[in-house]
Formats: structure tokens, sequence, C-alpha cells
């Protein structure tokens, strides 16, 4: 095995294999083609797109609708289908997949997924 493999492209493991026509990383379970790695990975290195529940990016300072009730600890009632969040800040380094971070009006601050909002 003279040949050195390049490292993974999104958690930069050195431990990476060829299967067939991919490679792989066995740390992140990250597959892609090393044809397209040479065109597209300086590129896209640091670019990470936050997509909503219908598949819009979302950037900072949108706002957005929550598509279904989410329970909310310590509150009775949670917030409802059809709230409007407005002036959004996406993050990167989310708890649990949380990547909005957003106030809400009568909850206060608190953090929600992409999941569960679509672009208004």
């Amino acid at each position: 095995m003279t040949e050195t493999l390049p490292p993974c492209p999104q958690c930069a493991s050195a431990y990476t294999y060829e299967m067939g026509a991919l490679l792989v990383c066995p740390e992140c379970g990250h597959e892609w083609s090393p044809a397209s790695d040479d065109t597209t990975a300086p590129a896209d290195a640091g670019v990470h797109v936050i997509k909503d529940a219908v598949g819009n990016a979302l950037a900072d300072g949108d706002t957005v609708t929550v598509v279904k009730t989410l329970k909310v600890k310590g509150s009775p009632s949670g917030i409802k289908a059809g709230t409007k969040v407005r002036n959004i800040r996406l993050i990167q380094d989310g708890v649990d997949g949380h990547d909005i971070d957003c106030k809400i009006d009568g909850f206060g601050p608190m953090q929600l997924k992409s999941s569960v909002v679509k672009k208004a």
C-alpha cells in the first residue's frame, strides 16, 4: 500500500479506505467519490447549508413557521403549529441537532431543529 488516500472531507480522519469506486471514512461513515473530491472539496470546505423541512435554504435573520406542535418542558401548551418565529440565527454546533437559535414570543429564547420549521 504505497499510495496515500486523502483524509475525510467531513471529519478530517486519516483512516479512509477504498470500497469499490468510493472512499469511505470508518469514523464518521462519510462516503465520497475521489474524482469529485478534487473538484468540489476546496469550494465546499467551510460551507454548511441548513435547510428547513421543505428543503429551502435558511439564513440568519429569516422568518420561519413551526410546522408541527412542539412540546416544551415546563409549559402546559407547548408551541403550536403555525407559530411564526422572526429573526432566527443559525448555529453550527447545536445540541442534539438543534441548529436554529431564536426567541419565541411567550416562551423566550430557545433552540429549534430545522426539520420542524419552514421558511415563511
